[in-house]
């Protein structure tokens, strides 16, 4: 990925899509670490974060990491999944945030030089043209090394940049804590 110092940054997780890839890829994000990333990079104005979550639930596996991000430099949009029965009569729940994320997009091009998406679903497509035709360069962040890969080959050949997930693992990763001594 190419950064210039001066360049003013804003990233976008698709929070579903970057978990199930880094987890196809085996390992766990570093949200502090990946802000640290992408700040030391540029002028990161602003680092989106996008989940659905389960209203009827007492609790949610979801929350406590919702609220760490919320409180740690991130704007954090939710809404609540919507559960429905399938046609076989299975339990499915759908949680799409593509609008909430083309919305907020849209709204801050005009204030930056460069987008850093992560996700790699193919309905962004369409929206990274518009950005980048608002003079906006966008770089993906998903993976090509998945089976399947976990980007659309449409996203992928709009983006200016490409970048492999397992590539910043070294950088963004969960480090296990050092085991204490008695």
């Amino acid at each position: 990925m190419i950064f210039y110092p001066e360049e003013r940054l804003a990233i976008f997780i698709d929070g579903a899509n970057l978990y199930a890839t880094a987890k196809a890829l085996g390992f766990d994000i570093d949200y502090r670490r990946l802000l640290a990333l992408f700040a030391a990079k540029g002028r990161l104005l602003r680092a989106f974060y996008y989940t659905a979550l389960m209203e009827d639930q007492d609790y949610s596996p979801l929350r406590p990491l919702v609220d760490w991000l919320d409180y740690n430099g991130f704007t954090v949009v939710t809404k609540p999944a919507k559960e429905f029965t399938d046609h076989a009569g299975r339990r499915r729940i759908k949680s799409n945030m593509d609008i909430e994320v083309a919305i907020d997009m849209l709204d801050v091009a005009d204030r930056v030089d460069h987008i850093v998406l992560l996700s790699g679903d193919g309905d962004y497509r369409r929206l990274v043209e518009s950005v980048q035709r608002r003079g906006v360069r966008v770089s993906v962040v998903s993976s090509i090394k998945t089976q399947p890969a976990m980007i659309s080959d449409e996203l992928r050949r709009q983006a200016d940049n490409f970048v492999d997930l397992i590539e910043l693992q070294g950088s963004i990763a969960r480090v296990a804590p050092a085991a204490q001594v008695a």
